[in-house]
């Protein structure tokens, strides 16, 4: 276990930027920070450095992604059709199927060391959802958990229940990867092109259909500052700017 344990967590917003240098990005932060775990791992703990935690927002270009536990028969779109759409499909190594990224959806990547927090996936989960959760609420909508579904969604058990924000993670020496997609201005027609998650039977939303308006970039200003401040009380940490 960490003895020193650090929750202070540094925060970037990459603006709009493409998935795989994001990805590449995340993957040599998480470097980093398992490079120095193994590196305290050989000195006794009065000398053990403090690992780095990061928090990114960023906006992608339209991409697919795949999980490793994914199905590319959910993907719908042929080769052709995302050139037409201008879209690119990746294979990522995280949890979950598929998913879709693009502008108008805010994605938010947490690269910590849960062991300056907890040393527990399934919590760090139900946390991811618990921010996204007390952000919306702020827009008068309720989200919550679907049982066995990752994410956040609206109006679980009935037959219009859809997810508003998606989540896939990996860890690694407790370090994680990947985060949360929550639909904002996020042109909708695009989720046609894939079966969501592998989810057949539920349907996406984002916060412009359910509010029945496009948010304004201030107002996304305000929302990512709104993230910020839940992620600091849900997860009890500090985020710094970078």
């Amino acid at each position: 276990m960490n003895t020193h344990q650090n929750k202070v967590v540094e925060f970037e917003d990459l603006g709009t930027r493409d998935y795989q240098s994001t990805w590449d990005y995340q993957e040599s932060l998480m470097k980093n920070i398992i490079d120095l775990k193994i590196k305290n791992r050989d000195l006794p703990a009065e000398e053990h450095s403090t690992t780095p935690n990061h928090f990114l927002l960023v906006e992608h270009p339209h991409v697919y992604t795949l999980g490793k536990s994914g199905h590319e028969e959910n993907m719908l779109a042929g080769i052709d059709k995302l050139k037409e759409i201008d879209a690119t499909f990746v294979k990522v190594n995280r949890g979950g199927d598929i998913t879709y990224h693009g502008y108008g959806q805010i994605v938010g990547y947490p690269i910590l060391d849960l062991e300056n927090f907890f040393t527990d996936i399934h919590k760090y989960m139900r946390n991811l959802e618990e921010v996204i959760i007390r952000t919306i609420t702020e827009y008068g909508l309720k989200g919550e958990r679907s049982e066995g579904e990752t994410g956040v969604w609206l109006d679980v058990g009935k037959p219009y229940a859809r997810k508003i924000c998606a989540m896939g993670v990996k860890a690694s020496r407790w370090v994680t990867l990947h985060g949360f997609a929550l639909n904002v201005n996020t042109d909708m027609r695009y989720f046609e092109y894939i079966i969501p998650c592998g989810i057949k039977d539920k349907q996406v939303t984002s916060l412009k259909r359910e509010l029945e308006r496009e948010l304004t970039s201030e107002e996304i200003e305000d929302l990512k500052a709104k993230i910020r401040k839940h992620f600091e009380e849900v997860f009890e940490a500090e985020l710094l700017m970078k």
